[in-house]
């Protein structure tokens, strides 16, 4: 993914936080905060997982899949997170 991106990415998932169609994004917000992971860190892993999602989109020539976007938010926080508060 094109790191150029990240910025509209996290504007994207900020209006998902407050929309109440994506209560989720919200939710995995909260969890990865409740982990230690700073908010910032936790709306960029958000955002990755967006990215990803509208990037499979693209190259499949498919719809939104919000299934597979919810399945990444819920397999957050991603590896890299992980081993550092180890």
């Amino acid at each position: 993914m094109n790191n150029d991106l990240i910025p509209d990415l996290i504007a994207a998932v900020e209006q998902q936080l407050t929309s109440p169609q994506t209560p989720y994004v919200a939710k995995a917000l909260v969890r990865l905060t409740k982990l230690g992971i700073p908010e910032s860190e936790a709306k960029f892993q958000i955002a990755v997982c967006l990215g990803e999602e509208m990037d499979h989109m693209v190259r499949k020539r498919r719809s939104f899949d919000e299934q597979v976007y919810r399945a990444s938010l819920d397999a957050l926080p991603m590896a890299d997170e992980c081993e550092n508060d180890a």
